[in-house]
């Protein structure tokens, strides 16, 4: 299997700081791979490098075997870019915008207008494309965002939170067109994303990064396999019970416990065994369980687990860096 993306040794310096520090990796083609990480934590600076808009300090990528120091140009051809922000101009409709797309590619009339008829047609919007995109709803602009990426037909789309500000539904037909557009196109598809769970359902493997540095990468699967504890009872109690937590750091299944006030968040395997005994200890201790639950691990845990910090703290950020990315740099604004 070829190598769609391969990165090496990336540094990325803004006077003393270190925004990305020395990452390498590799993206399978066909692959979906994903980026999570804190804001701040290098994942915007890493893909603008890969985008050309912006240049390592050290280190390269070469995105379908070419260089992104030294052939920038073929690059940008070879890569389609769904920015977090719509960019598709409100006042034109969905024809006009992949038309002017279209024309920063310098592609054929002809070709270009068949091209634009079939990507409509994939995303769903052939139906509209005379309408104004100011009706359209959030996933019908987010989908024909995608479209308008695809136009020159690029091996590689590149996607900046690609369902952020959709409900729920819209979210999961968007995920289902994108598995689609892979099956069906060959795509490789790198995705930077807050949601666990939109990481969960697309990506083949993820890649976790900090402080400019990959802390953990696998698939989702390993991931959450290689953190102690399969389930996490989460348990409340009437008021701190002395003694209680070192009985349960004492049981054999117990990896780690987690305190915060009255709560406790255990990691354990078989959680559902420990419950029973739980109750009758606390009983014993004359206390009162308030709440108690139970649940598997996720990649959501794994997060926290890697960067001491819940993704729900990372507020996803409105203004996308990837803007301009994958246009013509003649077209780009800088």
């Amino acid at each position: 299997m070829g190598k769609a993306i391969k990165v090496e040794n990336i540094t990325k310096r803004f006077g003393d700081l270190c925004a990305v520090d020395s990452i390498s990796y590799e993206v399978n083609e066909g692959e979906c791979f994903g980026l999570l990480g804190p804001n701040g934590a290098g994942k915007t600076t890493l893909i603008r490098m890969l985008t050309t808009l912006l240049k390592p300090t050290n280190g390269t990528a070469f995105i379908e075997g070419y260089d992104i120091n030294r052939n920038p140009d073929a690059v940008r051809k070879n890569i389609g870019v769904v920015p977090q922000a719509m960019t598709s101009d409100l006042d034109l409709t969905a024809w006009e915008n992949m038309e002017i797309y279209g024309k920063y590619y310098q592609i054929p009339k002809k070709i270009r207008q068949k091209r634009i008829g079939e990507l409509l047609d994939m995303v769903g919007l052939i139906n509209r494309k005379d309408d104004l995109v100011a009706t359209y709803s959030g996933g019908m602009r987010r989908r024909l965002e995608i479209a308008r990426g695809l136009i020159h037909n690029p091996p590689i789309i590149f996607l900046d939170e690609p369902t952020l500000g959709l409900d729920p539904q819209g979210r999961r037909l968007v995920w289902e067109f994108l598995q689609r557009l892979r099956k069906e196109r060959g795509l490789t598809l790198s995705i930077t994303t807050h949601y666990m769970e939109e990481a969960e359902f697309l990506c083949d493997r993820v890649a976790i990064i900090d402080y400019g540095k990959i802390v953990a990468l696998d698939t989702p699967m390993e991931l959450k396999r290689n953190i102690p504890g399969s389930d996490i009872i989460t348990i409340t109690f009437d008021e701190v019970t002395k003694g209680l937590k070192e009985w349960i750091n004492g049981l054999p299944s117990v990896h780690r416990i987690i305190e915060e006030f009255n709560d406790y968040q255990i990691y354990i395997d078989n959680g559902a065994s420990l419950i029973p005994r739980l109750v009758e200890e606390v009983n014993k201790m004359g206390r009162r369980i308030v709440k108690v639950s139970l649940r598997e691990l996720t990649l959501e845990d794994v997060f926290i687990h890697y960067t001491g910090r819940s993704i729900r703290e990372e507020e996803a950020k409105k203004i996308s860096f990837l803007i301009g990315a994958g246009v013509p740099q003649k077209f780009s604004r800088g």
